[in-house]
């Protein structure tokens, strides 16, 4: 049986979405059991009792644990004997429906592993904080581009000061899908994500450019300062941005930028960030996520690769490799180490054992406050024809 630390057995995983035709239900559940540290055992898998129940024979879930509604689907797990009922929810629904099924599951007593943006508006981030830190539950949100062996690489070779003083970040998040309105032809996926009643205040940058911001503060530490922002919608009759693009000040010095977009010809999932410090500079691009380039000037460039056995990676880089180089290790293995440092310290928590909430290499809920204040801050700076607005937030972490 696979162990979780001193805890000898596998977490017991309940989904809240990913019903027949969702994409990142799958991804999750994936990603989840990957390590064959987890098991899903439960789930509501659509809001439609009769679709949940449809849905539980492609996750081997039986039947009797196919629930209706999150509220019975919590209400029945806790009435389980504690060797039977669920570790963890993972929340793979839309924007507007994150908020009530994670304060539920925290107020429930159980863990929480949700999708991003974290909720539909800052507030309701804001009160989701309070609750983790009230429940001692862990929580994770998937920005599960942090789970790369070479951006963790990268964050460590930047705390370590191997580039020196970091001065400039440039974030980008371009994609093309959305260039024609495939919201009007019935297609789900962009149907709610340019729905303000469902998505929230932005719609690229709600979807995306939180990725690349999240990105930008995962690798380097900065801390934001102010934010000028410039969001437009470019394809005549849609409700939210599709393009948009942010000047960020962080605290000491440094400058930002992060620019979004979803009307891009030929891009698909282009997230690529550029890093200048005093001794070094570095990039690393999504679509090519096993390499990474770093640069000093009077020197040739070096090239980085995902190779756990090599001398140049380090400790947060290796940890976060499970195979030998020039065998590609990709998105459903990022998303997995989100949820492998997440088991640590439910396995923690299970045991009675003390952890830190905040202090977290996944991203935790105060990163999900972080986006959702950058959102609402270049929300409110684009209506203010790219205003200078504040950017910091008491849950912000380095």
């Amino acid at each position: 049986m696979a162990t979780n630390g001193s805890l000898n057995r596998k977490l017991r995983m309940a989904l809240v979405g990913g019903g027949l035709g969702a994409f990142i239900g799958r991804v999750h559940v994936t990603a989840a059991v990957l390590d064959n540290r987890a098991s899903l055992v439960a789930g509501a898998f659509s809001s439609s009792p009769e679709k949940s129940k449809a849905s539980a024979p492609d996750y081997d879930v039986p039947l009797t644990r196919a629930y209706g509604s999150v509220d019975e689907m919590l209400a029945k797990e806790r009435a389980l004997p504690a060797d039977q009922r669920i570790d963890f929810v993972t929340v793979a629904t839309p924007n507007h429906t994150h908020f009530p099924i994670a304060k539920a599951a925290l107020e429930a007593g159980f863990n929480v592993v949700c999708d991003k943006p974290l909720t539909f508006d800052l507030a309701q981030a804001e009160q989701l904080h309070e609750l983790v830190k009230k429940s001692g539950a862990v929580f994770a949100v998937t920005h599960n581009y942090t789970g790369y062996p070479l951006v963790r690489q990268a964050r460590q070779m930047i705390q370590s000061g191997e580039l020196g003083e970091i001065q400039a970040v440039r974030a980008f998040y371009i994609q093309g899908w959305l260039r024609s309105r495939l919201e009007s032809e019935g297609q789900k996926q962009a149907a709610w994500r340019t729905d303000p009643a469902k998505s929230g205040s932005a719609g690229c940058f709600g979807d995306i450019a939180t990725h690349a911001y999240n990105l930008a503060r995962y690798m380097t530490g900065l801390l934001p300062d102010r934010v000028s922002a410039n969001l437009k919608v470019f394809e005549p009759g849609r409700a939210l941005d599709d393009y948009g693009h942010a000047v960020i000040r962080f605290q000491g010095g440094a400058l930002g930028t992060v620019t979004a977009s979803q009307i891009s010809h030929g891009r698909e999932n282009d997230l690529f960030i550029e890093i200048d410090g005093t001794k070094g500079a570095l990039s690393w691009r999504q679509e090519e996520p096993n390499v990474m380039v770093v640069r000093r000037n009077g020197h040739p460039h070096a090239l980085y690769t995902r190779d756990p056995n090599a001398p140049h990676m380090n400790d947060l880089g290796r940890a976060a490799c499970r195979l030998p180089s020039g065998h590609p290790e990709a998105f459903f293995e990022a998303f997995a180490n989100i949820y492998r440092c997440a088991y640590d310290d439910m396995a923690r928590r299970a045991a009675g054992e003390s952890f830190s909430q905040f202090d977290t290499v996944y991203p935790n809920v105060a990163d999900g406050v972080d986006g959702m204040n950058f959102i609402q801050q270049c929300v409110a700076s684009s209506a203010q024809d790219g205003a200078w607005l504040s950017l910091a937030h008491p849950a912000q972490r380095r």
